[in-house]
């Protein structure tokens, strides 16, 4: 799994800026040690240039992963993730403009499809790789989608990196199945977002998903409850939420083709999702096995983990990076159940196939 050198031009770089509201030893003051900044204008249309936080961990030469976060998150939740596999691979992953600690412009025009021209961006001129896997989380599994899309239609200057591995975890991305939050709701209204935001702090938007999206449920005080809070308050992040769940719109206009034209591709694609999720429950993914991925070319699987929330890999970062690996591996076991013995495993539940036998085939193969 190994790449060549990857170019990581000066230029781009500097280090993160000091934010002295971050807690000394929490996380969210370690995740930002750990990173650092580019500049990076969209080009569809133009935009005003943004900077954007992002972290790099493992060996220059090991083949990439690309983590990609969701919303209203940012890259540190994949912070223990990152611990658990930077060994194996060069672990790359960054902050969207209006997320975490990169540039939060009011008006900017947060989008799925810019998003995905940053990753292509940040991809071949940043990290500089050939190939990657890509592991996505949330409404990061739509920008991701869209930037596979975009790489297999790509006309412009320069080669594509190519994706050799696909993963999506707990993302809503069958609507008609979702189960939104009333918040969720209010904040993408025009008409209730302004009194919603008006009475919303950092602190009030992390504590509610810490108690709605975390197995068990996690109070204030908690550490990953405040390095949400410390990052919804670089930069005022609270103040774009409106403009960036915009989203939602974009992804029920377009979920149905972005689904029909990524099955269509031979990239191998997982489903891994967190069992106790009610905000992007297993119906989901099951709907998106079952109608897309379960005969998609390429070899494909889905698995369940269980006591794990919307945010499972925070919630299980072991258990997340074990079926990253096992997914990812030609060699491991198509057998559905439990991946290994460990208390909490993740469950295999299928893998594709290009068709299904007769019943009567089965009872025949088995004799």
């Amino acid at each position: 799994m190994a790449l060549r050198p990857a170019s990581r031009p000066n230029e781009r770089r500097r280090r993160a800026r000091e934010e002295p509201q971050l807690s000394d030893h929490g996380l969210a003051s370690k995740w930002r040690d750990r990173g650092s900044y580019f500049s990076w204008a969209a080009q569809q249309p133009e935009t005003t240039p943004v900077e954007i936080f992002h972290v790099e961990r493992g060996d220059d030469t090991a083949q990439v992963l690309l983590l990609v976060h969701g919303f209203p998150t940012s890259s540190i939740d994949w912070f223990a993730v990152t611990d658990l596999l930077e060994d194996r691979l060069r672990v790359c992953t960054l902050d969207f403009p209006g997320y975490g600690f990169s540039d939060k412009p009011k008006g900017w025009g947060y989008s799925l499809g810019r998003d995905a021209e940053l990753l292509d961006f940040y991809v071949r001129d940043v990290v500089g790789a050939e190939s990657l896997l890509v592991m996505a989380h949330d409404r990061g599994s739509s920008v991701a989608v869209n930037y596979i899309l975009a790489q297999r239609g790509r006309t412009g200057n320069g080669v594509a990196a190519r994706v050799k591995h696909l993963v999506l975890t707990n993302g809503n991305l069958y609507l008609p199945l979702s189960n939104l939050t009333e918040f969720q709701r209010r904040v993408l209204d025009p008409a209730t977002a302004p009194v919603m935001l008006d009475a919303l702090t950092p602190s009030l938007l992390a504590g509610g998903i810490g108690l709605t999206m975390f197995s068990p449920p996690r109070a204030a005080g908690d550490r990953e409850v405040e390095a949400l809070t410390e990052t919804f308050a670089h930069a005022d992040g609270v103040s774009v939420l409106h403009e960036t769940i915009q989203y939602l719109h974009e992804r029920a206009q377009h979920e149905h083709e972005w689904l029909e034209a990524l099955a269509r591709t031979d990239i191998p694609t997982t489903l891994l999702w967190g069992a106790n999720d009610t905000v992007s429950p297993p119906r989901v993914a099951n709907y998106i096995w079952h109608e897309f991925f379960m005969m998609k070319p390429g070899n494909n699987r889905f698995y369940l983990l269980p006591e794990a929330n919307h945010y499972l890999q925070v919630d299980r970062p072991h258990g997340v990076a074990a079926a990253f690996l096992h997914t990812v591996d030609d060699s491991s076991s198509p057998s559905p159940g439990p991946i290994s013995g460990e208390p909490g495993a993740a469950l295999l539940i299928d893998c594709s196939r290009p068709r299904l036998p007769a019943s009567t085939d089965v009872l025949a193969s088995s004799e």
